[in-house]
């Protein structure tokens, strides 16, 4: 699975994790979970057991995103 490797380079101090539904996994939730950091994923709409999740912090989602967008878009200024 890609996020097994995505998971081991998370650094050790992480107290919270943010994804979206797609990584809404139990194997990823204990795999953050073995590493003390809280998982904030919405959990599918076909889940019968749905996870509690800090919906206040999943709205701050897209901030990280676009951030990472705008960085992007400045690489192709700064390579012309």
């Amino acid at each position: 699975m890609g996020a097994d490797v995505l998971l081991t380079d998370i650094p050790d101090k992480t107290e919270q994790s943010i994804g979206d539904r797609g990584y809404h996994s139990s194997r990823i939730r204990r795999a953050l979970a073995d590493r003390k950091t809280t998982a904030c994923m919405p959990p599918r709409k076909n889940r019968k057991s749905k996870p509690p999740y800090n919906w206040h912090l999943y709205k701050k989602r897209p901030l990280i995103e676009n951030m990472f967008a705008k960085l992007k878009d400045w690489r192709r200024v700064a390579s012309r």
